[in-house]
């Protein structure tokens, strides 16, 4: 198995030849994964959770990036995340906190979930490549954003559906200075600040400005913007 880590890393020209699948939420990191993923691979589809999370903008975002890049995309009902355990974006009544050693913005098990029910949706349209945009360099305390859960997780599928599935973290060691200037070197920087959702509070592109996801993205922006300039 191959795991793509690192500032993009060296790519198989085979795989230009392959199809692959991105985890798409319609924020920066799975948008910076979907154009890493155009330009890697011969034929790319989306798939979104809908898991009653605090914005449904959030999943609106999503169709119309995937529409305005023409890409085949998948809509899956995982409400039942939402069931499971309470937690701050899904319970629109708990406030955001991030104080404690794991943010009560974590969804227990909603990785582990995701990246299962992908590995079956890429079974049946036939893709090998698995692409999700979670980081341990800027990981917020998330256990299953970590590069180990990320391949024992592979093998697992692997071992669930008999297939040689490769599950691709093009972002797992970028903070977020370094996925803008990944960004920009995919050529869609603007693309992904003005089109994407990342703030807790539902404002598309740069967000609310203050709650902890859009601090993270915007100090990563202007880091890297004054590199830059």
């Amino acid at each position: 198995m191959s795991f793509f880590m690192g500032k993009g890393g060296i790519m198989d020209k085979q795989l230009l030849h392959d199809k692959a699948l991105v985890v798409f939420s319609g924020g920066q990191d799975s948008t910076t994964c979907l154009f890493y993923a155009l330009q890697h691979f011969k034929e790319v589809e989306l798939v979104t959770f809908d898991y009653g999370q605090r914005h449904v903008l959030e999943i609106d975002v999503a169709k119309n990036i995937a529409a305005d890049q023409r890409l085949k995309h998948h809509i899956l009902d995982m409400s039942l995340l939402s069931q499971l355990s309470p937690n701050a974006l899904t319970d629109h009544t708990i406030e955001i906190s991030s104080e404690a050693a794991i943010p009560n913005t974590f969804v227990p098990a909603r990785n582990l979930l995701f990246l299962s029910f992908a590995g079956a949706l890429a079974y049946q349209i036939g893709a090998k490549h698995i692409i999700t945009g979670v980081c341990q360099t800027d990981f917020s305390g998330y256990p299953d954003c970590r590069d180990m859960f990320i391949k024992f997780l592979n093998v697992s599928l692997n071992l669930a559906t008999d297939k040689d599935f490769e599950i691709h973290t093009p972002l797992m060691w970028l903070d977020k200075k370094e996925t803008w200037a990944l960004a920009d070197s995919l050529g869609q920087l603007e693309y992904i600040r003005n089109n994407t959702l990342t703030c807790y509070n539902g404002i598309i592109a740069d967000g609310c400005g203050t709650c902890p996801s859009c601090l993270l993205r915007n100090n990563g922006l202007h880091a890297y913007m004054k590199e830059r300039d």
